[in-house]
């Protein structure tokens, strides 16, 4: 399963992709994808409601929008260099330990 969303920009909900590529609407869960979704449970919660709930969610079609997977996260950890190919990639020096960083997203 991987998290979704999809619709038009600033309008977006939650669906996951299912293993075999489907994509569902599952706004009926209750709850998007924001920090308080993954600070209680939520992937778990999510993938327990599914069980039995799974058949009923609306399919989502290929023509539909998807959007950025979260809302509003607080910040965003960024690793870099952290992959020999990426950095060949980059024309750079493959680093022993990764360059992190920390980036606050815009409001």
């Amino acid at each position: 399963m991987k998290l979704i969303r999809f619709g038009a920009i600033g309008y977006e909900k939650p669906g996951v992709q299912l293993t075999d590529g489907t994509k569902i609407d599952v706004s009926s869960f209750g709850s998007d994808y924001n920090e308080e979704f993954f600070g209680d449970g939520g992937i778990t919660k999510l993938s327990n409601w599914l069980v039995n709930n799974q058949n009923q969610c609306p399919k989502i079609g290929s023509e539909v929008r998807l959007g950025v997977p979260l809302v509003r996260p607080s910040k965003i950890v960024c690793v870099g260099l952290n992959y020999a190919k990426h950095a060949a990639e980059s024309g750079m020096e493959f680093l022993k330990n990764p360059y992190c960083s920390l980036k606050q997203p815009l409001l």
